[in-house]
């Protein structure tokens, strides 16, 4: 990382490149060095089989299509997770014996955090601010750029057509804390929704899991879910991540590849 794209980090993470070292890399190491994005969230971030009865997919499934053969995109997002249980099913441990200065750790978390068991459920502003906190810091103190993300929308139209929030206060929750904290935000939440409102309420279900019957074996009588995408929605939303990291995150879109 040169000193140049230093000076656009936060001053608490330039610190730990400082400590670490890594800012003392040759100028031209920044596209040939190989980096990991590491990816910690829910299902609508996460891997899904591929076979040809499930037509699920997380944005993060096909993240690394997007960029050069010297990023690794390391997947840990899980289904049914919250900023809450990611941790305390130890998921967290495993990303952090992986994590090596100069990677990148995606945090994105918010459906989960919603419901109401105690295993998941966290507070906006208090215990969901408080674990998002915690793996910023964690991430940063080994070397890695933590980037934080708001989570993408539901499909959710009422009768008139007018796309309803359901998040609550957790996205402007994110936005406080990456502010504060001064780490990248990836603003998912405005962008899908003005994806979804843009397509409307019928055009929209070709992003999500909306089968009719016998189209596959895992959904016999069909399906209607406004929460999971398809590989054609998991795209859409990866290419909003893109145009979040170029305009936000130089030294990750350096690694991007050249579209032509």
């Amino acid at each position: 990382m040169t000193h140049r794209n230093m000076n656009r980090l936060p001053r608490w993470i330039a610190m730990v490149f400082l400590l670490t070292g890594v800012a003392h890399l040759p100028s031209d190491a920044t596209a040939a060095e190989a980096i990991t994005i590491f990816m910690i969230g829910d299902s609508t971030m996460a891997d899904k089989a591929v076979i040809p009865e499930n037509p699920e997919r997380g944005w993060g499934q096909l993240l690394s299509l997007y960029f050069n053969s010297n990023v690794t995109v390391d997947n840990h997002a899980a289904g049914g997770r919250s900023s809450k249980n990611f941790r305390s099913e130890g998921r967290w441990d495993v990303v952090l014996q992986r994590i090596r200065p100069g990677d990148f750790v995606i945090i994105q978390f918010g459906h989960n955090d919603e419901k109401s068991d105690q295993a998941r459920h966290t507070d906006p502003f208090g215990t969901y601010t408080d674990n998002l906190r915690r793996y910023a810091k964690e991430a940063s103190e080994l070397g890695a750029i933590p980037i934080l993300a708001t989570p993408v929308v539901r499909r959710n139209f009422d009768v008139e057509g007018v796309l309803q929030p359901t998040h609550g206060d957790y996205p402007d929750a994110v936005r406080k804390l990456a502010n504060e904290i001064e780490v990248p935000l990836l603003e998912m939440t405005h962008r899908s929704r003005e994806l979804i409102e843009r397509l409307g309420p019928e055009r929209s279900k070709q992003l999500f899991i909306w089968t009719v019957p016998g189209e596959y074996s895992r959904f016999p009588t069909g399906n209607s879910d406004n929460t999971h995408f398809n590989a054609l929605g998991a795209t859409r939303m990866c290419d909003l991540v893109v145009a979040e990291i170029q305009e936000k995150i130089p030294e990750l879109a350096v690694h991007l590849k050249t579209r032509r």
